[in-house]
């Protein structure tokens, strides 16, 4: 076998480790995006339980303050790229339900990409194994 041809493998088998990682952070992100929307669900449905709700708003840097909800009725949900609707509870939690099942289907894809390029990556280590037992041997 070329030293070449080992070149080719061993920069292939860089592009599949980086892309790996990628795909790593990116099922990461989904990962605290679902965490972050069932947190919001679960928030908006005890705050419509509670005859007098209490918040912690964050001030920054830490810093939080206690804040009474005077009203769970209507809120104010980002629905992507700037734009912002005021809805009532229910279509809220309909909202981010409906993206939740987005946001796990992206990580079912994801989760099947990172399996296929890790099997990728056994298989070339296994070449890269072989390329060198044969180089030994023709030694």
């Amino acid at each position: 076998m070329s030293e070449e041809k080992a070149q080719q493998l061993m920069q292939h088998m860089q592009m599949l480790e980086n892309y790996f990682s990628d795909l790593s952070q990116r099922e990461s992100t989904l990962y605290g995006i679902l965490k972050e929307a069932t947190a919001a669900i679960e928030s908006i449905k005890s705050f419509s339980q509670k005859s007098d709700p209490e918040a912690l708003v964050s001030i920054g840097m830490g810093t939080f303050v206690k804040a009474k909800i005077s009203s769970s009725e209507k809120l104010v949900l980002n629905i992507g790229a700037g734009v912002s609707l005021e809805k009532d509870s229910i279509s809220t939690i309909n909202f981010l339900e409906a993206r939740i099942k987005e946001i796990e289907v992206a990580i079912q894809d994801t989760s099947s990409k990172k399996y296929q390029i890790a099997t990728q990556l056994e298989q070339g280590k296994h070449q890269i194994n072989q390329l060198i037992q044969e180089e030994t041997q023709n030694l």
